[in-house]
């Protein structure tokens, strides 16, 4: 029998230490037995997939006090069939023709909430358009604009806000389309923005929640979620949709929903105190370095309490970005957060085995009074 160290070095992958996040370049997140046992066992036998799909999906909704939802293909996939379905929501014949449309339909975004993924709302043929201000929103919409949408990401600009964006998008008639992919937990985000009004919210099935890391979900009004499904699976249509690329494996569909329910049935709390007293340790092990200001912290910001290190003035050490070139070169490679900023380094604790602060500390020791 094979460890699961052995499944990747018997292909010449290193394990790493994941003390960074939820990324998916690191993996996501770990998943457990309960959801692997799950999708070992949906795959034993054969079904209706679209029966599957709409089933598991409910389930889904009825946990989030939605309307309606999707699983999707990850949360990039459920950003396209947001955009999708807010495009089609005003003329249905545009499903097996998107992306290939005859013009380009507009998406309102704020400037400051522009960032690496947002160009999965433009799979679709549909083209973001930024303003800064209530003023420009209002000039820069028209005819052709189809949606709003809003990111909610940790160290990320508000843009005017959840709130009043929802409050303008209804004054123009448009929906609102939330991506916050990353945003659980805390579990209060998984409700807060549809009790807010946002049309439909996109989160990724892995991360937080547990669930395999290919998969995500859309939540919202049902009459969006009927077209962004019929954007996704297309089974009987003359023609394959945007979404054909997007399938997700019967496997994935029970996997996420037990996943979900988990994460609902679990004590937070207990987790959240866990993270705590790991980020305790790390602080206390290093705070004594001089030039260096090491704290905890668990703002809305962070993924979960974390060790910071800030590097004043005085330091003289190694540089923030040769600390963690050198935490990955070595072995096992240590791979930490940023939190955003480059001249800080975050001891990210989601993700980290029993253990694995201990090797951090010993690590960090020594680069910091190199």
């Amino acid at each position: 029998m094979f460890d699961s160290a052995d499944i990747y070095r018997n292909l010449g992958v290193i394990p790493v230490i994941n003390a960074q996040s939820w990324v998916t370049k690191l993996g996501g997140s770990r998943m457990r037995p309960e959801v692997l046992d799950s999708m070992n066992k949906a795959s034993q036998l054969f079904v209706d997939v679209e029966d599957l799909h709409y089933k598991c999906s409910q389930e889904i909704a009825q946990m989030c006090n939605a309307d309606a939802a999707l699983i999707t293909s990850g949360c990039a996939s459920a950003i396209v069939l947001m955009s999708a379905a807010a495009i089609c929501k005003r003329d249905e014949s545009l499903i097996e023709k998107i992306p290939n449309l005859n013009f380009r339909p507009e998406i309102l975004i704020h400037k400051g909430q522009r960032n690496h993924y947002d160009s999965s709302f433009e799979m679709t043929g549909a083209k973001i358009i930024e303003f800064q201000s209530e003023e420009q929103l209002r000039q820069k919409f028209s005819q052709k604009t189809v949606a709003i949408a809003f990111v909610e990401a940790p160290f990320f600009d508000e843009g005017l806000g959840i709130n009043k964006t929802i409050k303008l998008a209804g004054q123009l008639n448009l929906p609102v389309l939330v991506d916050a992919s990353a945003r659980i937990p805390p579990l209060e985000n998984l409700y807060k923005f549809i009790n807010a009004g946002a049309t439909l919210v996109s989160y990724s099935g892995g991360k937080g929640i547990g669930g395999p890391q290919n998969t995500g979900f859309i939540i919202g009004q049902e009459d969006y979620i009927s077209l962004a499904k019929r954007n996704l699976i297309c089974f009987d249509t003359n023609k394959a949709t945007i979404g054909r690329s997007m399938k997700v494996s019967k496997e994935c569909l029970v996997g996420l929903t037990t996943a979900l329910k988990i994460f609902l049935d679990t004590d937070q709390d207990l987790i959240w105190k866990t993270w705590k007293k790991k980020s305790e340790l790390i602080v206390k092990a290093l705070s004594h370095i001089n030039g260096l200001n090491v704290v905890l912290e668990e703002g809305v910001d962070r993924e979960g309490p974390q060790a910071v290190i800030y590097f004043k003035d005085d330091w003289l050490g190694l540089r923030p970005e040769e600390i963690r070139k050198k935490l990955i070169e070595d072995t096992p490679p240590i791979f930490v957060g940023n939190g955003g900023y480059d001249q800080e380094i975050n001891i990210v604790m989601v993700n980290l085995q029993d253990g694995e602060e201990d090797i951090i500390i010993e690590r960090l020791k020594v680069l910091l009074t190199e």
